[in-house]
């Protein structure tokens, strides 16, 4: 293939929107060693496999490929200048960024938002790649917004939502699930709402971070799951779907009249908003094959537009 459709097939690939990852793992003389990479994929379940690919270019390949455990680290929409130090050449990447070991001896990424501890489980020869196939031994979420990458630019969805705004009054909420329940307000009617507050003169984040507060949980949002406008209140929600580290630890909350329920029961629910009962229905719905959209409309009508299949 000649350069300039080697180039138009990269642009090609780059319309797919992916996560951005940094896989380290240690050289034969134990040195910690690691590259960008977003052609990361999970593989299966059971067994827990995932897959990424290196260049057959690089000059760890022979590192990569002969090692006995690498990780994935993916990264968090504030680790971009950790995405670009594994991008180029510098000598000690390690030295501008925090790490540690993991148990099998590969560096883990502090404040990524997860990482996956991987035993090699096979090589595959695929072009000018090698396809690196881990099984995965031991993982952590942090539940934190990740860093994208699309068409060869960064893109942040969390820390964008304050161009999402386009009323005076906004209203964010926070849809909180964790091992199969949210977290919902019983309100002065008896009827039951999504934690909320409005934004006033405050930002989003900061909105959303005292939501966290009150509720006294360390819920983080990953993107917006839904956007209307109540027409007849004349107010804009902004809706995130948050979750939780897979170490949670307490789930107790600290709002009043807050609780954590099964997402079975949300279906029943007393929901006064029609606009929000329906939001829930589909939140159920699409949290049983994780596969999840987003809601641009009113509180009548709209679009919902697929993430990936």
């Amino acid at each position: 293939m000649d350069a300039d459709k080697r180039r138009q097939l990269r642009d090609a690939f780059g319309a797919f929107m992916t996560g951005v990852t940094v896989v380290t793992s240690v050289d034969k003389h134990n040195k910690p060693i690691g590259f960008t990479a977003n052609s990361f994929s999970s593989v299966s379940l059971d067994p827990a496999l995932l897959l990424v690919s290196i260049d057959k270019r690089s000059a760890n390949l022979d590192n990569f490929t002969q090692c006995s455990h690498f990780a994935i680290n993916i990264l968090s929409e504030q680790q971009k200048e950790t995405s670009n130090i594994f991008a180029q050449r510098i000598d000690d990447r390690f030295a501008l960024i925090d790490w540690r070991w993991s148990d099998a001896g590969v560096p883990l990424i502090d404040h990524s938002s997860a990482w996956f501890d991987c035993a090699l489980h096979q090589v595959v020869d695929a072009g000018d790649h090698a396809i690196l196939i881990g099984r995965v031994e031991q993982f952590e979420s942090n539940a934190t917004a990740g860093l994208g990458y699309y068409r060869g630019a960064y893109f942040t969805p969390y820390q964008n939502s304050e161009s999402l705004i386009t009323s005076p009054t906004v209203v964010v909420s926070a849809l909180i699930e964790f091992d199969g329940q949210a977290v919902m307000v019983k309100q002065s009617d008896g009827s039951y709402g999504l934690p909320s507050c409005e934004v006033g003169e405050r930002s989003v984040s900061e909105t959303l971070d005292l939501l966290m507060n009150q509720l006294a949980i360390g819920a983080t949002p990953g993107f917006v799951y839904s956007i209307y406008d109540d027409r007849l209140r004349h107010k804009q929600h902004i809706v995130f779907l948050c979750a939780l580290p897979t170490e949670a630890g307490s789930m107790t909350l600290a709002m009043r009249h807050a609780e954590w329920f099964t997402l079975e029961s949300l279906v029943t629910m007393p929901i006064k908003d029609t606009a929000l009962q329906s939001m829930m229905n589909r939140f159920v719905r699409e949290n049983a094959v994780g596969n999840y959209s987003i809601y641009y409309g009113d509180e009548n009508q709209g679009a919902i537009k697929q993430f990936a299949s």
